[in-house]
């Protein structure tokens, strides 16, 4: 088959002013996952002043009971697993940029129910929470394989991996956002009651939670008409619809400075003069040729984020052993200072921390290349949990306040947003063909989630002492046994990313295609197609359901 003209100029493209928008475009659901997620924190702090003042559910005065906190983390990890399947798959059978519009308007309105509860009793108002932060999760699981294969199939190859980690390190900006919010609603809740005392909640309060969770939609919904006007990506008109002239005049009308004149009249020639292509043999996301061709890849890619996202999120959690010591006791201040001192915390180390990480990965991603940053990151998460698990029992539990405590921990999260917290991200969205990309980063997506939700969930029993559980708490192993399993885990990324990922950098998606394609020829049964060049891969792309290869487009 002679050559796409509009995919080879894609990949050999200049970085245009439209890769620099579409990066804010994608980056708003990836801020919204953040911002929800570190928000939960504070606000939980003001919902168990609000709805727990006299005890109940066993947490203590005040305290939102640990079941309550797991649930509401949960059902939005819960929903992300599910989104990101459902979204995945739909992303690949009926187009990105049909279901792209539906995710965020999703997260939008499910942002805004979330703080307009159907009621104000303690049952009813935590069951609606539930409820939206359920839907939001669907809506931020979906986003995910959307954004990456979106920006993934924009970029050219040179700066592909940085383009997809600027688009996650939208994440970082949502902490700060995040952090920024509920400081200034707390101070100025705070001000406006006449700074209460510490056992005096203001009825106010419970519109203060709302308010902070409500206002992670405002981002997301001023970028929803930029998302509804983006045109679909050129590989996916191209490549799985098979419509390369219309795949040329979109991508001319967003990215200027492209010879596509000659690509267009070359691309309207042959395919006026081609012939109807035979009907090739086809295979679906269950057949075992997926497998034999795409089943490695699939399984480092899911395997590597399920195993990031236990430490990961369990270190979110594990926040709360390191303010501690930082700030007043609970009982010595009001509702709105405790959730200001939290969010401060959450600030500083995103600050500190987080967006470096990710700045550092979208300056090393294309240099050192995907693999060896994640194994890099891998290594110096365990070597940083180890050195806090060491000494935790015998010095670090009694000095929480001490600089080296705080210096560590934030390195953990440096370590993990340099390396496998972006990387995850971005392999799954280069190396699966076209038809199957957004597909396989949606299931790969979704095992992160489990692992989030076993390491959120899972690191609040195991982090329980064995003989000194906190109120509403199940003895666990130990801070100290938590945090040596959670390193080791990071050992085990690092082994697996180093037998079964491979190196996607400088190449271009179709190159990345035809490397394995090309090893499976001779494996008897329908594996007779060896694509030859990336050009030569776009017979290959027949316009198939991801899942069910019934459905052809002409």
């Amino acid at each position: 088959m002679a050559p796409i003209g509009v995919l080879t100029a894609l990949d050999q493209a200049r970085t245009q002013y439209y890769h620099f928008k579409a990066i804010v475009i994608a980056g708003m659901g990836l801020f919204t996952d953040s911002y929800d997620l570190f928000c939960i924190a504070p606000v939980m702090k003001i919902v168990g002043r609000v709805y727990y003042s006299d005890g109940g559910g066993g947490g203590g005065p005040g305290v939102t009971p640990p079941a309550v906190v797991s649930a509401t983390v949960g059902v939005a990890l819960l929903g992300a697993v599910i989104g990101n399947v459902v979204f995945g798959a739909l992303g690949d059978r009926v187009g990105r940029r049909r279901v792209y519009g539906a995710c965020l308007l999703l997260m939008v309105c499910s942002s805004v129910g979330s703080g307009f509860s159907v009621c104000r009793t303690r049952r009813c108002a935590l069951a609606s929470l539930c409820f939206f932060r359920f839907l939001l999760g669907v809506g931020i699981g979906g986003d995910y394989p959307l954004s990456a294969t979106i920006m993934s199939e924009f970029a050219n190859r040179r700066t592909r991996g940085a383009f997809i980690a600027a688009v996650f390190s939208m994440q970082g900006f949502g902490i700060l956002v995040s952090s920024a919010v509920t400081m200034a609603v707390a101070a100025a809740f705070d001000h406006y009651t006449g700074y209460p005392a510490p056992l005096d909640t203001p009825e106010c309060a419970d519109l203060a939670w709302r308010i902070i969770l409500m206002a992670g939609a405002v981002p997301a919904a001023l970028t929803y008409y930029w998302r509804m006007s983006m045109p679909e990506t050129a590989r996916y008109t191209a490549l799985v619809e098979r419509d390369v002239v219309k795949a040329t005049n979109d991508i001319g009308r967003v990215l200027a400075d492209l010879d596509l004149g000659a690509v267009a009249e070359e691309e309207v020639t042959a395919a006026l003069s081609r012939p109807p292509p035979p009907p090739r043999p086809s295979y679906g996301l269950l057949s075992r040729r997926f497998v034999r061709q795409h089943g490695r890849d699939l399984f480092a890619c899911a395997a590597a984020w399920f195993l990031l996202d236990i430490p990961y999120y369990s270190s979110t959690l594990f926040q709360s052993q390191i303010y501690r010591p930082l700030f007043p006791a609970p009982g010595l201040i009001n509702a709105f200072q405790e959730a200001f001192n939290v969010a401060k915390f959450q600030a500083v180390i995103a600050v500190a921390s987080t967006i470096p990480g990710y700045f550092v990965a979208v300056l090393l991603i294309d240099r050192v290349g995907r693999r060896r940053l994640q194994m890099a990151g891998f290594l110096l998460m365990a070597v940083f949990l180890f050195a806090l698990a060491g000494p935790y029992d015998g010095y670090w539990r009694d000095h929480g306040a001490h600089a080296g405590y705080i210096v560590l921990y934030s390195l953990t999260f440096f370590s993990a947003n340099l390396g496998p917290n972006t990387t995850t991200f971005i392999l799954p969205a280069e190396l699966f063909p076209a038809r199957f990309r957004s597909t396989c980063h949606g299931l790969s997506g979704a095992a992160g989630k489990l692992g989030a939700l076993v390491g959120s969930i899972g690191f609040l029993w195991a982090s329980q002492q064995k003989d000194g559980a906190a109120a509403g708490h199940l003895p666990g192993i130990g801070m100290m046994y938590a945090l040596f399993v959670l390193g080791g885990i990071c050992l085990l990324g690092l082994a697996l990313t180093y037998v079964f990922t491979p190196e996607t950098m400088m190449r271009s998606l179709e190159e990345n295609e035809s490397d394995r394609a090309q090893t499976q020829v001779g494996d008897g049964g329908s594996d007779t197609e060896a694509a030859k060049s990336p050009a030569s891969m776009a017979s290959s792309h027949l316009s198939m359901s991801p899942i069910l290869p019934a459905r052809v487009s002409v």
